[in-house]
């Protein structure tokens, strides 16, 4: 299992978890950014940095990708392209997407992106929190888990 970080708007109270989790199970890990981001220091972290553009991180995240890798993103279409490839994507609140659910999620994505096109104004996600801090965690840990169980 290879593990993907889209490190553009990763949040911060994240990184120690993810840092823990990659030591533990010594991960290959890939965190793909418009700019520098550090998660920590860890043999395991490559950091790739591309050039500016739409979804460049994305199509190279995609292009790496390979069935049973794990990828965090909170970018649903990149969630529904990982998940055509039979990989795993969890978002930074401890969401799995998964082939039962992801497109469900598109849909809810474009209808809102539909809405604010036509001049509505809608609420954004909620601030981010420790409660969300602690189901990535949890989702994290639990993916991991029955990964590398013996």
């Amino acid at each position: 299992m290879k593990f993907f970080i889209d490190g553009d708007a990763f949040p911060n109270l994240l990184k120690p978890i993810v840092l823990k989790a990659i030591e533990k199970y010594n991960l290959e890990t890939y965190v793909m950014s418009n700019k520098k981001i550090n998660i920590g220091p860890s043999k395991n972290i490559k950091y790739i940095i591309v050039e500016e553009g739409a979804d460049k991180a994305d199509d190279l995240i995609v292009e790496m990708t390979n069935e049973n890798d794990l990828v965090i993103t909170a970018d649903i279409p990149l969630a529904d392209r990982i998940v055509s490839k039979n990989a795993l994507a969890i978002d930074h609140r401890g969401e799995l997407y998964d082939e039962d659910n992801i497109k469900q999620f598109l849909a809810i994505r474009n209808l809102m992106q539909e809405i604010r096109d036509s001049g509505e104004t809608t609420k954004g996600p909620a601030p981010f929190s420790k409660k969300d801090s602690h189901n990535f965690a949890t989702q994290l840990n639990n993916i991991l888990y029955k990964k590398f169980k013996s």
